[in-house]
């Protein structure tokens, strides 16, 4: 082969390259920032509020708040009538929304709490075009924390989330101190770290892939995110945020997920030790540590925030 053909094929090869490398990373980020929406059928809205009055005598309750930047967002409330005055702000993952994590409404309901469940922007019946995965809902969490706080009078607010809802319940310790408790399953460590991972996982390729050849894309794609949208993901970090944080923070996660990789959780673990403690569930894929062993899950949660019935002294009840 003469060095003018290697020439020509390497400069083909490096524009094919950029060319994949723009048009993907452009992509990506629009798929990502405006994932499926999954509304609630009516009809669906109805059985549910008719299974909670039946069951718990109380009304499923619709609640709105307007988000900051004057999107409404939307949830479900109810509260037991042997009600111990505690509430659970429940989170759902990407390109789901408050059904999703309905099913674990159940437990915390039969054991005196109150349960929140937003549709997180941009799913669901919530507002906004944009999943931002932490940048503004974090304040959106802060201000249905106040709503709880102000609104219900709870004594105490809990934040359990799951994958995408366990990341952001994580990165709204920036903006919120007044949990008295959290459980995450499945959270991401940083945007970046995870963007570059699952950039490889959707192609089915090895994480060190995503790393190395797909490492491009994804850093067009956050670049694209912040000239057009004006988000920085550099600032999407849970890892950072529990850092930062007095709240304890029970970490669950499956040592089988390949959605979002254990190391995530032991990173975070790792961060804070003192406030953080990690359960890695053996043989559990992503958020399904449930799934598999359900009454340790549930002994594991319902201890961990038993074990904080208050809020601590020094944390105000408004913003």
């Amino acid at each position: 082969m003469s060095m003018r053909l290697l020439r020509r094929i390497l400069i083909a090869t490096a524009t094919a390259y950029l060319f994949f490398s723009i048009a993907g990373g452009i992509t990506l980020a629009e798929l990502q920032l405006h994932p499926w929406r999954r509304a609630i059928p009516q009809n669906e809205q109805a059985a549910t509020a008719a299974f909670v009055y039946a069951r718990y005598g109380t009304e499923l309750q619709n609640v709105e708040i307007t988000a900051q930047d004057g999107i409404i967002l939307r949830a479900w409330y109810a509260r037991p009538r042997l009600a111990n005055g505690r509430d659970v702000l429940m989170l759902h993952g990407v390109a789901d929304n408050r059904e999703g994590i309905a099913d674990f409404a159940a437990m915390f309901l039969n054991r005196g709490y109150g349960v929140l469940l937003p549709d997180s922007r941009a799913h669901g019946e919530s507002g906004g075009a944009l999943a931002t995965y932490g940048l503004r809902e974090s304040d959106d969490i802060h201000r249905w924390v106040d709503w709880l706080y102000t609104g219900r009078q709870s004594k105490c607010v809990y934040g359990f989330g799951e994958s995408m809802g366990a990341a952001i319940v994580l990165d709204s310790l920036t903006a919120e101190d007044r949990f008295c408790a959290i459980v995450a399953e499945s959270p991401f460590s940083t945007f970046r770290s995870v963007a570059y991972e699952r950039a490889a996982f959707y192609v089915r390729a090895p994480t060190w892939i995503g790393r190395t050849l797909l490492r491009l894309p994804v850093e067009v794609g956050i670049d694209y995110a912040k000239l057009r949208y004006g988000l920085d993901f550099d600032r999407d970090s849970p890892v950072e945020a529990v850092g930062h944080s007095s709240t304890p923070i029970l970490l669950i996660h499956g040592s089988d997920d390949i959605n979002i990789l254990p190391h995530h959780s032991e990173l975070i673990a790792a961060k804070h030790p003192a406030y953080v403690s990690l359960w890695k569930v053996p043989g559990a894929a992503h958020c399904g540590a449930s799934a598999i062993q359900p009454e340790i899950f549930w002994n594991k949660v319902l201890t961990w925030f038993s074990t904080y019935p208050q809020r601590p002294s020094n944390k105000a009840t408004t913003a």
